[in-house]
């Protein structure tokens, strides 16, 4: 198989990354739904239905927010315009997913911590999302820099780079058997699953940059390792426990 690998249908160029980013979406909400029934939530339907419209708008403004800061574009033109309103990131959708549920739940009195059921459904709608971008090769800007590593792989451009998409593709699956076997083993408060999977993402994301060819603004990194340092900022009490 060629990387990019672009298959055809009727004679048209199917955007792979694309139908498996759709894919994900469908998948990780029908495996949220099947949790979802097997427990008790502690949470109303209302008011989880207002979660996920909260988490959803905030995935949105984040993921686009983000992905502009990756690249800020300073000549406004129509080709700039239109790159900018299809640029994302998922690191800006979970975190703005996050911000956008912390306001939604003042907003209505909600007290029980409301991520846990997510967690597992967002790993795998991640992993299939990332299928997609190994896929493209080098027309998602996720692959790895240059490297003789025996890891290397020709990603379009015949240049022997690092499968960073790949090397993701295994910790997706290491983290999701890792908190699978955490949640039926362990006794955890409400919410820390949640936050457990943010802490260990973000923290291999802030390292698995410095593997892309990315543009790094301040003190030598990027916009998504600033972020990921944000995020585990506010996790700190988590990573941190006071004692007693």
């Amino acid at each position: 198989m060629q990387i990019p690998f672009e298959p055809q249908l009727f004679g048209y160029n199917i955007n792979i990354h694309l139908v498996l980013e759709y894919l994900a979406f469908f998948v990780a909400f029908r495996y949220y739904v099947f949790l979802r029934r097997r427990s008790s939530d502690v949470i109303s339907s209302n008011n989880r239905l207002s979660i996920i419209l909260g988490a959803a708008l905030g995935a949105l403004i984040g993921s686009r927010l983000v992905g502009f800061l990756e690249n800020p574009i300073i000549d406004f033109s129509q080709q700039n315009i239109i790159q900018l309103l299809n640029t994302k990131t998922i690191m800006g959708g979970l975190f703005g997913g996050l911000l956008g549920v912390e306001f939604v739940k003042k907003r209505i009195g909600e007290t029980e911590s409301s991520g846990d059921l997510f967690t597992l459904p967002i790993i795998l709608g991640i992993f299939i999302g990332r299928v997609g971008c190994f896929l493209s090769g080098i027309n998602e800007f996720t692959y790895g820099e240059e490297t003789s590593l025996f890891l290397a792989m020709n990603l379009g451009d015949g240049i022997m780079r690092h499968p960073t998409s790949l090397y993701e593709l295994v910790f997706l699956v290491l983290l999701f058997i890792g908190l699978k076997y955490i949640k039926s083993n362990r006794n955890l408060k409400n919410g820390d699953l949640f936050k457990w999977f943010m802490i260990f993402y973000f923290g291999f994301r802030f390292f698995i940059e410095f593997l892309k060819p990315n543009v790094f603004y301040v003190l030598g990194l990027s916009t998504i390792q600033i972020l990921c340092l944000i995020c585990l900022l506010y996790y700190r009490k988590t990573l941190i426990p006071r004692k007693k």
